[in-house]
């Protein structure tokens, strides 16, 4: 009898132990996948990764080949006249779409090259958007990328537009000074990038890892110059 249930308690011993053994088998298969699917996860990432890195190189290439190489360089920028009227918003899309933004003068020095280059490019045209606003906060004008704005150019009396102006204008019969203007009012624009210096860091952090020879060459092929 006591060997009988001597059997029987080693059977219920190696049957636990056969599932003690099963589940710590089953519990490493688990962390098992799960290391795998992150490693795939991980690989999936860095493809990402590496895919926006082309598409953003892509897009620099673009704006050289677009705004760049078709317009002018002034101040290591460069400028490209738009060929027809928009309001702010589509003049400003149009832009991005060449690789661009609205033109943003800086300073007194791209005022007037500004002047020279739209009188050239834009005969006869009065006036035209530049990518300022206040349309976030009545009086707190940002570039196009939500940037503050620390140099502004206005004429006498502006802005006086109020809430229902907040888009700028560049005014060619008062030297360069600035209005607003209402938002959905159809105007000329300029397109601008800037390049040189900056974009060349931009495309070395941003190309593909790519054989050095080839890094080079596009460098070469499309910097303003």
């Amino acid at each position: 009898m006591a060997k009988s249930g001597l059997v029987v308690c080693l059977l219920v011993i190696s049957l636990l132990l056969d599932q003690a053994s099963s589940h710590s088998s089953r519990l490493k298969s688990r962390k098992h996948s799960k290391r795998r699917v992150k490693e795939k996860d991980g690989d999936l990432k860095s493809q990402v990764e590496k895919l926006w890195r082309e598409v953003n190189a892509l897009k620099e290439m673009q704006a050289l080949q677009t705004v760049c190489l078709r317009g002018t360089k002034v101040h290591r920028k460069c400028y490209l006249a738009s060929e027809g009227l928009k309001h702010f918003h589509e003049a400003n899309e149009d832009c991005i779409s060449k690789g661009g933004t609205l033109v943003v003068p800086r300073n007194s020095d791209e005022i007037n090259a500004l002047r020279d280059y739209a009188k050239r490019s834009l005969p006869g045209v009065n006036d035209f958007w530049v990518g300022i606003n206040d349309m976030a906060t009545e009086g707190k004008f940002l570039d196009v990328n939500g940037m503050a704005v620390s140099f502004l150019n206005w004429d006498r009396a502006q802005p006086n537009g109020g809430k229902r102006e907040n888009c700028v204008l560049f005014s060619q019969s008062a030297q360069g000074k600035w209005s607003d203007e209402i938002c959905r009012t159809s105007k000329k624009y300029i397109s601008f990038r800037e390049f040189l210096s900056q974009i060349k860091q931009q495309q070395q952090e941003k190309l593909p890892q790519t054989p050095q020879k080839q890094k080079l060459k596009l460098m070469k092929l499309y910097t303003c110059q």
